[in-house]
């Protein structure tokens, strides 16, 4: 789903199996390396929690993706490192489910997508 942008890495950290394991009450880090096809004043990100087909808006405490690593305006054909947390809060149900983290662009086109399988666990 990655329209205006490639992603060459992605990193979310302590996960060394999939699904990642997400424990209540702790924050993981997030490092994606996409290189953008298009100019950007600026970049969003919007993170949603995937049950039986369904979005659900994952809240995160810094959606502005200029201010987390990327240097904007983004140039076509640079590469960049997007970092960012994404905070499991205790009161979160204990479930299996598919993260989905998108950044779209100042047109809101995506710059990347991806998804992946977690378990959050107390």
């Amino acid at each position: 789903g990655s329209k205006d942008g490639s992603i060459q890495e992605v990193n979310v950290s302590p996960c060394p199996t999939q699904p990642c394991l997400l424990h209540k009450g702790t924050s993981y880090s997030i490092n994606v390396t996409f290189a953008s096809k298009i100019e950007s004043q600026g970049s969003k990100a919007r993170v949603y929690g995937e049950m039986l087909h369904v979005d659900i808006p994952f809240p995160i405490p810094e959606p502005d993706g200029c201010k987390s690593g990327i240097q904007c305006p983004i140039q076509k054909g640079h590469s960049y490192s997007y970092l960012n947390k994404l905070p499991v809060k205790s009161e979160y149900p204990s479930i299996k489910l598919i993260v989905k983290w998108e950044l779209v662009d100042d047109q809101d086109q995506m710059l990347f997508c991806w998804k992946i399988p977690v378990q959050i666990t107390s």
